[in-house]
This record gives structure tokens, C-alpha cells and sequence, in this order.
């Protein structure tokens, strides 16, 4: 500091200099105070946050049955396979897809064999989005289609019962979503 800066010669800053300070604090807060609603504004909304993820009471799917829940506002099929289905399923063979990757957000990068599309080592419980991969329509389950799995009345296409495009203008397998076990009935979605 110069000693035209320091009137008072005792190396202490001025009245001007505070008043610099204390005004740069004062328009930081504000900025700050001005700035934060425009952020906050791009979380999440709390309906949206308290559905990150739920629970599913699974308890009441027989053999051969799918529950359908809603996620994230989108249709979420639980499946307990039969033996029937989960043989056919594993008997396909990987050159007759037209997708071979999983598309399982719990094991990404692997291949769409069935045993890495279901939820469970004996691959009774398949967890998929039902939503087609082609235009977002809602497939029909029960068998419905040429492979025993899921058909899309929207455009024709055919999944079969791991959920993997089979025929159809689909170009992927249906998603599996984050899921898993929590007890022997439960199961958490995201």
C-alpha cells in the first residue's frame, strides 16, 4: 500500500476500502440469493424422488403369471416363468436375435442369453419395462405372439419369453430394469 492510500499512516486499510468489500459481499450473497432458485429448479421433483425406486410385494405370482406395476410412469412386467417357458427361452440360440446385447441395467455389456436377462440364477423371475422398443406402445403378455412371449398389436412386433426382439420393426429387446431382491417376496425396482 502506498502512503497515498494510507492516511493515517497505520498500514490499515480506508473507509473506501471497507465500503469496496463490504459492497462485493453484499452483491455476492445477492447473486447467490438470485441464482440458486434457477438451480434448485433443475432437481427433481419430490413425487418423482419418492418413486426412485420401489418395493414390490411379490408374494401373490404364481407360476406362470406376470404382475404389472408402474415405475417412473411406465409399465414394469414381473414375470414368474414356468419351467416351459424358461427352456424355451434358454434354447435359443443367440444367432436367431436380432439384439444380442442384454439390455439389463444390472449387468451391463453382456450378452442377451436368458440366463443374464433374469432376475434370479434359476431364471423363474424376469423383471423387463413394457414398453416396445419401437414406437413406445404397451405389449400383450400371456404367451401372446409367435414365440410365447409378448406381442406389440401397435406394428407386430414379437418378443419372446425373456423379452427379446424376435421378429417385428423393434430394433432392441425390452429393457430390464434396476431390480432385485430384497427378502424372498419383495423386490426393489431402481
Amino acid at each position: 500500500m502506498s502512503h497515498a492510500d494510507d492516511h493515517a499512516g497505520t498500514g490499515e486499510g480506508t473507509r473506501r476500502d471497507f465500503l469496496y468489500y463490504a459492497t462485493a459481499g453484499a452483491g455476492a450473497v445477492a447473486t447467490g440469493a438470485a441464482v440458486w432458485p434457477l438451480v434448485n429448479q433443475m432437481n427433481p421433483s419430490a413425487d418423482v424422488r419418492s418413486l426412485a425406486s420401489i418395493m414390490v410385494d411379490v408374494s401373490g405370482v404364481e407360476v406362470g403369471t406376470q404382475l404389472t406395476v408402474k415405475w417412473l410412469g411406465k409399465p414394469v412386467f414381473i414375470r414368474r416363468r414356468s419351467a416351459e417357458e424358461i427352456e424355451s427361452a434358454r434354447a435359443a440360440a443367440l444367432t436367431d436375435l436380432p439384439d444380442t446385447g442384454s439390455e439389463n441395467a444390472n449387468k451391463p455389456g453382456t450378452d442377451a442369453s436368458d440366463t443374464n436377462r433374469s432376475l434370479d440364477d434359476a431364471g423363474e423371475w424376469l423383471v423387463m419395462m413394457g414398453v416396445c422398443t419401437h414406437l413406445g406402445c404397451v405389449p400383450l403378455g400371456d404367451g401372446a405372439g409367435e414365440f410365447g412371449g409378448w406381442f406389440c398389436p401397435c406394428h407386430g412386433s414379437h418378443y419372446d419369453t425373456s423379452g427379446r426382439i424376435r421378429k417385428g420393426p423393434a430394433p432392441r429387446n425390452l429393457p430390464v430394469p434396476v431390480a432385485a431382491f430384497t427378502d424372498e417376496t419383495t423386490i426393489k425396482l431402481g
